[in-house]
C-alpha cells in the first residue's frame, strides 16, 4: 500500500512538472530557433532551490559574508536580517549535473540562484529536463561604449562658478576643472579625501598599475571575471585590455600632485575586470552581477561602473533591449543594481553615451535602476555634452540623477607610466560623482545610499527644476556635505528633508479634477509643478509662501489630454515627485 502511495505521489509530481519549453524564456527560445543543434549559446540557468546542506550558513552571518558587509547592510537592513536567502551559496551538486550534461560554467549567482554558462541547443533541451531546475534565459551580451572624440582643448577654457573657499591645500595641476567644477578641492580641504571607504571600480580591467598615479593607490583585491583570475592587467594569455580601465581609475583615485588628484585619493580599491574588450560581444551581464556580489561579500561601499549595457551584440532585433525596456525592473543587470543598493551599497553608474531623443530616454542599464545613482556628462561651462542619454525611464523616474564633466576630462596616460591625456564620455563623469560619494562616506559612515543620492541632488545646479536631460544637475560636494551635516544633526538647522510630505493625489486616475495634499513642517517657499512623460513642464500649480501645516490644492487638467503624468514639489533641500493619470 505503501509503494502504491508513493507511486501516486511521483505521478501527482510528475504532471505538475515543467516540460524543457515551459522553463525556457521567450527570447532564449527565439534564439534557438535561429541557432543548429550543435551551436553553443550562452544561458542561464536558474534552481528551483538552494539545496538542503545550508545548516553552517545559518548558524553565523559571518560564514555568509565579510564583517564589513554586514555592518554596511546594518545601514540599510533590520539588524535581526542582515542576510537572507539571496546570500547563500548556489548548490554545487546542481553545477556539477549540469556540467556532466555538457555545461561550460561562466559565472555563479547567489543572488539569483543561478549560473551562466555555454551549452549547445542539443544538450539544453536535455538538461533542462533535471527537476531542480526552475528556468532559463539568455545572457544578455550587452555592446559597450568608451571615451568619445571631441575637441580636446576645452580643457583650457574653465569658466565655473564653483570656486574654493579659500586656498586649496593641494596642487590639482590640469586635474583642478574637473574637480572645481563640483567643488570637490573644498571636501580635501576640509580634510575628506574618502578615506575608511571601500570603493570598487567595474570596468575592463587595469592595464597600467605602475603608472605615478597609482603609486600611492591602497589596493585590497582584483579579479578578472572574463579570464577567471586575480591578475587584472594585459596579457596574451588572457581576453581584453585595460586602458579604459586605468583612465577611469585615475579620476576617482589617482593622486600625483601637479598633475592629477581624484576625489576619492584616499580610498581602498577593490579592482573588477568585467569586460571582454577583444570580443565582438564585449560587455556580459553575468560578468557585471558575479562582480558585484563579489564586492559585497568583501564589504564595499561604492561601485563606479564605467560601462553601459544597452544592444544585444546581434544581428537579430528581437535580441535587442529598447529604451521600452528601460523602466528599472526588466534588465537583469538593473535587478542586480537594485538589490545591491538595498544591501547597502551606493551604486554609482554612467548613464550613457546616446545622445538625446525628443520622444524617449536613451539610458542604458542600469543606469534605469531605482535607488542607484546614474550619472550624465556637461562640457566645462556646464552645459550638457550633445552624446549623454537621456531619461526618463518608462515608468516615469527623473533620470540621469546628476552631472559631472565628461568632455575633456585630464587622466592618467595607459600607454605611459608618467604622461596624462585628455578623454570624454559619461564613462568619465561617473567616477568623479563616485569619489564624490566616498567623500561625503568619509564624513559619515552611516550614510544609506538614499541619503546620498538625495544629497547630491538636493544640492546640484537643477534641485528646484529637474529634467530629462540633466537630472538634478552639476553636483556641489561642499554643498551635499553640508545637506548630510543637517542629516547627523551636525548644524542648527534641525529640519530634516524627511519631514516634508508630498502625499499621493485624490482621485488616481482623474478627470478632470484631483486634490493634492502636502504637509510642511515649518513656514518657507514651495513650488509645485506638472510634467508629463518626457520630463517636460506642463503647468506651475503653486509657487509661493506655504505656513507650517498640511495644505490641500486643486489641479483641474480639463485642457489636458490622457496620460501619465508627475506631481513634483520642491522646497528647501527637499524633492519629491508623485506619479499620476489622467483618464477620460
Amino acid at each position: 500500500m505503501r509503494k502504491i502511495l508513493v507511486l501516486l505521489i511521483l505521478s501527482f509530481y510528475s504532471l505538475l512538472a515543467q516540460t524543457p519549453l515551459e522553463k525556457t524564456s521567450y527570447i532564449l527560445k527565439s534564439k534557438l530557433n535561429s541557432i543548429t543543434d550543435n551551436s553553443k549559446v550562452l544561458v542561464w540557468i536558474f534552481f528551483r532551490d538552494k539545496g538542503d546542506r545550508l545548516n553552517k550558513f545559518y548558524t553565523s552571518q559571518k560564514n555568509i559574508v565579510s564583517e564589513l558587509s554586514l555592518k554596511r547592510r546594518a545601514k540599510t537592513l533590520d539588524k535581526s536580517a542582515l542576510t537572507d536567502y539571496t546570500d547563500l551559496p548556489v548548490n554545487h551538486d546542481y553545477i556539477s549535473e549540469l556540467q556532466s550534461g555538457g555545461f561550460i560554467l561562466n559565472q555563479i549567482s547567489k543572488w539569483f540562484n543561478g549560473v551562466s554558462g555555454y551549452i549547445t541547443k542539443k544538450e539544453l533541451n536535455n538538461i533542462l529536463e533535471l527537476p531542480f531546475i526552475e528556468s532559463s534565459d539568455i545572457v544578455c551580451q550587452f555592446k559597450n561604449y568608451h571615451d568619445i572624440n571631441e575637441p580636446k582643448n576645452e580643457i583650457n577654457n574653465f569658466n565655473t562658478n564653483f570656486k574654493p573657499y579659500r586656498v586649496d591645500s593641494l596642487n590639482y595641476g590640469s586635474s583642478l576643472p574637473q574637480l572645481q567644477q563640483i567643488n570637490v578641492p573644498a571636501l580635501h580641504n576640509l580634510g575628506y579625501s574618502g578615506q575608511g571607504v571601500t570603493i570598487c571600480i567595474m570596468d575592463a580591467g587595469v592595464s597600467r598599475l605602475k603608472h605615478e598615479v597609482f603609486s600611492n593607490a591602497h589596493i585590497i583585491a582584483t579579479y578578472d571575471f572574463v579570464n577567471h583570475r586575480t591578475y587584472i592587467g594585459n596579457d596574451s594569455g588572457g581576453f581584453g585590455e585595460g586602458s579604459h580601465g586605468t583612465m577611469t581609475f585615475s579620476l576617482i583615485g589617482g593622486f600625483m600632485p601637479g598633475q592629477l588628484i581624484g576625489p576619492a585619493y584616499s580610498s581602498n580599491y577593490l579592482l573588477a575586470k568585467t569586460e571582454n574588450t577583444s570580443s565582438e560581444t564585449p560587455v556580459e551581464e553575468d560578468n557585471w552581477i558575479a562582480a558585484m556580489e563579489w564586492a559585497d561579500s568583501i564589504g564595499v561601499d561604492v561601485t563606479s561602473t564605467s560601462l553601459g549595457y544597452l544592444a544585444f551584440d546581434d544581428s537579430v532585433s528581437q535580441f535587442n533591449y529598447a529604451w521600452q525596456n528601460m523602466d528599472g525592473k526588466t534588465a537583469r543587470i538593473t535587478k542586480g543594481a537594485v538589490l545591491a543598493a538595498r544591501k547597502g551599497i551606493v551604486v554609482v553608474n554612467s548613464a550613457g553615451n546616446e545622445g538625446g531623443n525628443p520622444n524617449h530616454n536613451t539610458l542604458d542599464a542600469p543606469a534605469d535602476a531605482d535607488s542607484i545613482i546614474s550619472v550624465g556628462a556637461v562640457t566645462i561651462a556646464g552645459v550638457r555634452s550633445d552624446f549623454s542619454s537621456v531619461g526618463n525611464t518608462v515608468d516615469g523616474r527623473i533620470k540621469p540623477d546628476v552631472m559631472a564633466l565628461g568632455s575633456s576630462d585630464y587622466v592618467a596616460d595607459p600607454s605611459t607610466t608618467n604622461n596624462y591625456i585628455t578623454g570624454s564620455g559619461t564613462s568619465f563623469s561617473c567616477p568623479l560623482v563616485a569619489g564624490v560619494c566616498a567623500q561625503l562616506l568619509s564624513f559619515d559612515s552611516l550614510l544609506t545610499p538614499a541619503q546620498v543620492r538625495d544629497a547630491l541632488r538636493n544640492t546640484a545646479s537643477q534641485k528646484n527644476f529637474p529634467d530629462r536631460y540633466m537630472g538634478w544637475g552639476i553636483i556641489d560636494a561642499l554643498g551635499a556635505l553640508n545637506y548630510v551635516k543637517n542629516l547627523s544633526g551636525d548644524s542648527n538647522k534641525q529640519v530634516g528633508p524627511s519631514d516634508y510630505i508630498l502625499y499621493q493625489n485624490y482621485p488616481n486616475p482623474f478627470n478632470p479634477d484631483t486634490k493634492i495634499k502636502y504637509y510642511m513642517p515649518h513656514g518657507s517657499l514651495v513650488k509645485i509643478t506638472l510634467y508629463n512623460v518626457l520630463g517636460s513642464k506642463v503647468k506651475t500649480i503653486y509657487d509661493g509662501y506655504s505656513e507650517q501645516g498640511d495644505h490641500e490644492l486643486t489641479l483641474n487638467a480639463s485642457n489636458l489630454p490622457s496620460n501619465v503624468y508627475f506631481i513634483n514639489l520642491s522646497t528647501e533641500g527637499y524633492q519629491k515627485t508623485i506619479k499620476t493619470t489622467i483618464l477620460k
